[in-house]
Order: structure tokens, then C-alpha cells, then sequence
């Protein structure tokens, strides 16, 4: 089913809704973020969504992302459900989505399923660690990211995984064991594990101190070296368009309330 542009774009309107929301939580109890992967690259390349994107990625540190966890409980407006498998037992991932209870989404691999999580187009929050920049931490980095993805629920990005949260936690833990704060240098910024998607690690002097950046109109936070970022992330020249028929989207169909 193909979503029609103008659809679409109601639904990112109202992402960009729930962006606000959590950027004003961040700014009132001084929580850090920053815009990451296709959000980060949209608002490089496009001053906003990538129009083809209907999701949007963020990042904390690890710290910041723990107080953020109790703080939603309390701030969010009724707009938004904060979904993690604590609130949402049915949910099977390790990171925060926060939901819109608005619109409703399903995804390519959600299609023809019975799905019993909640549905609402999301803004994906990940807790970033940060890891000493040598070779061997970069051995185990990557050897864990493939053990996350194997053992992770079917997702766009775990397209084989087969759920194992005992599994998972253990990796997650051992990836903690390696956090250094963020003083020192000679660091590198590193995904948790939380989300098993792509094992890229940046330089923390490229990444902090953290500037705005415009999308949508409006300023968010960004890594300071945004082409740095995106850089790690992608193995392609991604200030150019892709191919028509490379501009995938994750959705099949999204119904609005």
C-alpha cells in the first residue's frame, strides 16, 4: 500500500508535535539530546524530514536518558504514550518510542500481523555510552551489535532476529561496563545496544558541545560536526538523493483517530 505525500506529511506534522513536547521536558529539567540518523540527516540535507521519513531518532546520554525515563511518566501530555516494555508489555525492544495516540502506523514487517503493542507513529529515543577509542573496544563493539541484532525481535532493522531478552541484556550490560563518562578525551560516542541498528561510534569532540540546528523551521539540538556523525552512519554520499526507488519508507499504511 503506498501512503499518499500529503498523508504523510500530517503524520510527520504531528512527530514534530511530540518533538517540541519532548525538547521543552529536555529544556526545563536541563536533559541533553541531539538529532540522530535520518532526523539528523534531514535536517543537513533538507532543513527538516527527509520526505520520505516517518519516523524521528534521537539520542541522550545515558544519564540523561534514565532521568528522562521518570520524568515522562509525569509530563507527557495525554497526546503522547511513552512506550517501553514496562508500559507495554507486548513491546518487545529495549529503547523508549514515544507514540502518538493520534495516528496510527504499521510497518512493513507489522503487516498482515497481529500486533498487541501500541501503534502510534513514533519518535525513537536511544541512550548513547561513551567507550575508550581502542582497537579492541571496537572488536567488541561490533561483535555485540551482531549478537543484538540476532537476538533481537523482528524489526526494519532485525529483519532475522529471533527474541532473546536474557541474551540481550547480558550484551547491554557488558557494553555499560564499558561507559566512561563524558570528561575525558579520546572517547568515542557509542550506541548502547538498546537499539541493535548500526554499530557507528564517534569522536566526542565532534559531537560535543552540542549545537542547534534547524528543521522544520524551528532549532533542535545536533551533534557539533553533523557531517562527522553522518559520516559513521552511512557508508554512501548522503547529500546526494538516492534513486526514486531507493527512497524507502517503513510504513504500509497510517490511519489517523
Amino acid at each position: 500500500m503506498a501512503i499518499e505525500p500529503k498523508i504523510l506529511r500530517k503524520a510527520q506534522l504531528i512527530m514534530l508535535d511530540i518533538l517540541i513536547e519532548f525538547d521543552a521536558i529536555c529544556q526545563k529539567h536541563n536533559l541533553k539530546y541531539w538529532l540522530d540518523s535520518g532526523t539528523l540527516l534531514g535536517a543537513v540535507r533538507h532543513k527538516g524530514f527527509i520526505p520520505w521519513d516517518d519516523d524521528i531518532d534521537l539520542s541522550m546520554p545515558v544519564e540523561d536518558y534514565r532521568r528522562f525515563k521518570e520524568i515522562a511518566k509525569k509530563e507527557l501530555s495525554k497526546d503522547v504514550f511513552f512506550q517501553t516494555s514496562h508500559t507495554d508489555k507486548g513491546f518487545k525492544f529495549d529503547y523508549i518510542k514515544l507514540r502518538s495516540n493520534k495516528v496510527s502506523i504499521v510497518e512493513f514487517h507489522e503487516k498482515n500481523k497481529e500486533i498487541n503493542y501500541h501503534q502510534g507513529v513514533f519518535v525513537d529515543i536511544f541512550p548513547m555510552l561513551t567507550m575508550e577509542n581502542t582497537q579492541e573496544n571496537k572488536k567488541l563493539y561490533e561483535e555485540s551489535f551482531e549478537a543484538l541484532r540476532a537476538s533481537s525481535s523482528l524489526s526494519l532493522h532485525t529483519p532475522n532476529g529471533i527474541d532473546n531478552p536474557q541474551k540481550r541484556a547480558k550484551l547491554i550490560e557488558v557494553l555499560e561496563e564499558k561507559h566512561q563518562g563524558w570528561e575525558k578525551k579520546n572517547l568515542k560516542v557509542v550506541y548502547s545496544g538498546k537499539m541493535p541498528d548500526v554499530a557507528a561510534w564517534f569522536d566526542i569532540d565532534e559531537v560535543f558541545p552540542l549545537k542547534k540546528i534547524a528543521f522544520e523551521g524551528l532549532e533542535f539540538y545536533a551533534p557539533k560536526n553533523p557531517q562527522h556523525y553522518l559520516g559513521e552512519i552511512y557508508s554512501f554520499n548522503f547529500m546526494e538523493l538516492p534513486p526514486i526507488d531507493k527512497r524507502l519508507i517503513h510504513a504500509w499504511d497510517i490511519k489517523f483517530h
